[in-house]
C-alpha cells in the first residue's frame, strides 16, 4: 500500500519545522515536504502532493486563492488549513477552495493525523478507471448511440461503474438514448462551480440512468458552451477516473482545446465512420490530426456503424485509406435501432438477440476482459465483487 505523500507550507519557519517533524514520525506517512514560501509559492508545484497543509499566514494572504487554481490541476489533492480565523467567512472562502479540514492553531499530534487520515484516502491513485473517447467522423455517424449504449453495457451486463459525459457541447442529447429523466444540472453548470469539484459534488450532478451507470449532460443552452474550459474537463474527468471503472465521452465534433482534452486523457480514442467517402474521408483528416498530436495509434480504433457486407467499400478499403485500424463494425440494423432511440431505451433491453447489441456486448468484453453477469454459471455471479 502506498504511503501519503504531503507537502507543508508555511510563511513561519518553527510552525514549519513543528508541523514537519509530526509528521515524519508517523510511519503510515511517506515523503514530507517542507516549503516556506509566500502564497505565489504555491503555484510552482508541479507534482501535486496527496495532502497539502497550510499553515501560518498563508491563507489570508492569497494561499486559499492559490489552492482553487491547484484543485484545478490536481482535484485529488486533499487541502488542509491550519488558522485561528474561525470567521463564517473565512470558512466559507476556505470551503469554496476545496479545503476540506480547518485545523486549530496551534494544531495537537492527534488533530493533525487524524485530519490527515480523513483527507488522504480521497485520492484513489490504485483505482484508475479507463477512460473512452468516442466521436464522430461526420455528423450522423452515430456516435451518441453508441456511446450511450456501450455504457449501459458495461454497466449492466458486466457490472461496471460508468460514468457518461457529453461534450456536445452545442447540441448535445446522450441522455435521450438510455433515460427519460431530465437532468438537474449539466455540464456547464459544474464548470460555473469548479471550485467545487469532488466526486460527491459530480455524482449529485448526474442523471442516475441506473445504480451502476451516471451521465453528465451537455449544457441545455448552447449559449453556455463557454462556460467549458479545457482545464475544466481534466479536471472532472480526473474525479470520474478516480470513481468509475470507466468513463465514457461523447465527444463533440469541433476539434478545440476542450475536445482534444479527453482524447489527451483515453485510454482508447474511437472515430465513428461508416463505408461512405464523406466519412472515410473525414475520419482520414482526423486520423491524421491524432497522429500530428503524437497520440500513438494503438490507441486509436476505428468503429464502423451501419455495415453492411455488400457494401462496395470493404473494411480492408477503410484501414488502408484512413491509414487506422477498425476495432469493430456494427451490423447495420435499422428497425432496431430506430426503436431504441425512438423509445429512449438502451437496445439491449429491446433487442437483446440484435445484431447491434451482440456486437456491442462483444466490444464490452473485449474491454474488460470478462464475460457477461448473466453468461457465467450462477455460482460464480454468486460470489462475484460487486
Amino acid at each position: 500500500m502506498s504511503k501519503t505523500r504531503i507537502t507543508v507550507a508555511s510563511l513561519d519557519k518553527q510552525h514549519l519545522s513543528e508541523i514537519t517533524s509530526i509528521l515524519e514520525q508517523d510511519v503510515s506517512i511517506g515523503e514530507v515536504v517542507p516549503l516556506q514560501c509566500q502564497a505565489e509559492g504555491l503555484d510552482a508545484i508541479k507534482t501535486a502532493p496527496d495532502v497539502l497543509i497550510l499553515n501560518g499566514n498563508l491563507p489570508e494572504t492569497g494561499g486559499l486563492e492559490s489552492l482553487e487554481r491547484l484543485r484545478l490541476r490536481s482535484p485529488e489533492t486533499g487541502f488542509i488549513v491550519i488558522s485561528d480565523n474561525k470567521t463564517p467567512e473565512f470558512l466559507l472562502r476556505a470551503m469554496r477552495a476545496g479545503v476540506r479540514e480547518v485545523l486549530p492553531k496551534p494544531v495537537t499530534d492527534m488533530q493533525l493525523r487524524a485530519a490527515i487520515h480523513r483527507v488522504a484516502p480521497r485520492r484513489k491513485v490504485a483505482e484508475v478507471g479507463q477512460i473512452l473517447a468516442l466521436t464522430s467522423c461526420k455528423g450522423g455517424s452515430g456516435s451518441s448511440f453508441l456511446a450511450t449504449n456501450l455504457a449501459w453495457m458495461l454497466a449492466e451486463q458486466f457490472g461496471k461503474r460508468v460514468a457518461l459525459i457529453d461534450l456536445n457541447l452545442q447540441f448535445g442529447d446522450a441522455a435521450m438514448y438510455v433515460t427519460d429523466q431530465k437532468p438537474a444540472s449539466n455540464l456547464a453548470l459544474v464548470c460555473q462551480q469548479i471550485h467545487r469539484l469532488d466526486a460527491a459534488f459530480l455524482e449529485s450532478a448526474m442523471i442516475q440512468v441506473t445504480p451502476r451507470f451516471s451521465l453528465l449532460a451537455a449544457p441545455d443552452d448552447p449559449a453556455h458552451a463557454v462556460d467549458v474550459r479545457a482545464e475544466h474537463v481534466e479536471a472532472i474527468l480526473k474525479v470520474a477516473r478516480a470513481n468509475f471503472d470507466f468513463v465514457v465521452v461523447d465527444v463533440g465534433r469541433s476539434l478545440d482545446g476542450v475536445s482534444l482534452k479527453p482524447f489527451d486523457m483515453a485510454d482508447m480514442i474511437f472515430p465513428v465512420v461508416q463505408l461512405t467517402l464523406p466519412f472515410i474521408r473525414e475520419g482520414k483528416r482526423l486520423v491524421q490530426v491524432f497522429q500530428s498530436l503524437g497520440y500513438p495509434m494503438s490507441k486509436v480504433g476505428l468503429i464502423v456503424n451501419r455495415f453492411d457486407k455488400s457494401s462496395e467499400i470493404s473494411l480492408e478499403d477503410v484501414e488502408r485509406t484512413v491509414n487506422a485500424k477498425v476495432f469493430k463494425a456494427i451490423p447495420n440494423a435499422y428497425e432496431a435501432v430506430a426503436a431504441s432511440v425512438n423509445q429512449g431505451r438502451p437496445i439491449a433491453l429491446l433487442a437483446k438477440n440484435s445484431p447491434v447489441t451482440k456486437t456491442l456486448r462483444e466490444i464490452a468484453e473485449s474491454l474488460t476482459n470478462d464475460s457477461p453477469k448473466a453468461d457465467r454459471p450462477w455460482f460464480s455471479r454468486l460470489f462475484a465483487s460487486r
